[in-house]
């Protein structure tokens, strides 16, 4: 293969392992003798055309491994969609710093990034290796059995609704809590997995891979509230009716948008107040409390599965065999086999790009509140194996002498 630089650069959300990716490249790429140096590209696809980089090839082994194990995206990301004008300007900046591997860690967003970029390279006869590295806390890459990222926001998201529901459990009444995922429902349905006792929440589960009725959603609370006393109910911030329209967009009346012309739903509370509003006009219940879990559930320091950050070094190591064994551009693409371990594979970028993988039938209960066992077997092993438990006090009850 071509004799030249490597260039890696983060784009997307971030997240509790996307350094793992980026520091199992970085030191993989150092080994190969074609590897002159190895750049980093500081936000994304911004910094590539504005040329900021780092020389990744001076830092210590040992700080990158401090590195690895620490969330967020440690060169900085973008929101940045480029087209194909953008993507020609990228190209120039690779031509000029004999960049010939080129490594992007992401989405399907980044990943037909990478296939516009490569065609480029192709047209112009220029011998350029992209690989797109998954990344994504939604778990909506297809082809991937799951995406490094997801297991440790599922993981924070399982674990925040474990200590919800000890909290309800405590104080009863109705609490709503909003999870990311606009078209597709893993990490919400992720809440299922802090329940231990059958009445334990959330109760209810709402994913935008089913139609949402308000009146339904009434229904449901009204339901579980009369049987328990209380109900803690989990919603995925893409919830839309029969006609694919968003809730919140359909309750609230300034919408706001975000850089690619979605309306913005992260890091805003409108669907919890709106959601929590319906249910104490409608149902006359006081205590109701919502929350929007937001950017806490992509980053969180204290909640990491060590199987994420196992499989997110790995994808990063493969990106650079791929491509300096095998010369191959491509995504990098997960597999499961066997009762639990992973294989990792190269698929052609066009069949990642800009396609979106939701929830299988299989994994969503009958009424579409819930989640299935093979959901939770799909799970658990994603989740490592110091998984936070609840317990209960199991003392008997004191006969009563004055009130019988």
């Amino acid at each position: 293969m071509k004799r030249g630089n490597v260039l890696i650069a983060q784009g997307g959300g971030p997240t509790a392992v996307i350094n793992q990716s980026l520091i199992g490249a970085v030191l993989e790429a150092r080994k190969f003798p074609q590897v002159d140096r190895v750049y980093g590209a500081l936000h994304g696809v911004s910094g590539i055309v504005n040329e900021d980089f780092l020389d990744l090839t001076q830092e210590t082994t040992h700080n990158l491994e401090l590195v690895a194990a620490t969330p967020g995206s440690a060169l900085g990301s973008t929101r940045e969609k480029p087209d194909k004008a953008y993507c020609g300007e990228i190209l120039k900046v690779l031509i000029a710093h004999n960049i010939r591997y080129f490594f992007y860690i992401g989405g399907n967003d980044s990943s037909d990034t990478l296939r516009i970029v490569q065609e480029f390279a192709k047209k112009k006869s220029y011998e350029l290796i992209s690989i797109h590295v998954p990344k994504t806390i939604d778990n909506d890459l297809v082809i991937n059995d799951h995406t490094p990222g997801f297991p440790s926001a599922a993981k924070f998201v399982a674990s925040a609704f474990s200590g919800v529901n000890l909290d309800n459990r405590a104080l009863p009444g109705i609490y709503v809590g909003i999870v990311m995922g606009r078209h597709a429902g893993f990490l919400t349905a992720a809440s299922a997995l802090g329940r231990k006792h059958r009445d334990d929440g959330p109760h209810l589960i709402y994913l935008p891979e089913r139609n949402f009725k308000i009146s339904k959603f009434l229904s449901d609370v009204k339901e579980v509230y009369n049987r328990l006393g209380r109900c803690v109910i989990a919603v995925s911030e893409g919830i839309h009716d029969t006609k694919g329209n968003l809730i919140v967009s359909k309750l609230q009346k300034d919408i706001e948008r975000d850089a690619h012309g979605n309306v913005q739903l992260s890091g805003m509370g409108a669907l919890a107040d709106l959601l929590t509003e319906k249910i104490k006009t409608n149902l006359g219940i006081k205590r109701v409390r919502g929350d929007t879990f937001g950017y806490l559930q992509r980053s969180f320091l204290g909640v990491v599965s060590e199987v994420d950050q196992r499989e997110a070094r790995e994808v990063g190591e493969k990106a650079c065999q791929f491509a300096f064994w095998n010369g191959a551009s491509g995504s990098i693409t997960i597999h499961r086999c066997g009762d639990y371990s992973v294989e990792y594979r190269l698929d052609p970028l066009v069949a990642v790009a800009g396609k979106t993988k939701t929830m299988a039938d299989e994994f969503i209960s009958k009424d579409g509140t819930n989640v299935t066992n093979e959901f939770r077997m799909y799970l658990t092993p994603l989740l490592g194996s110091n998984m936070p438990e609840a317990f209960r006090l199991r003392a008997p009850f004191v006969e009563k002498k004055l009130k019988k």
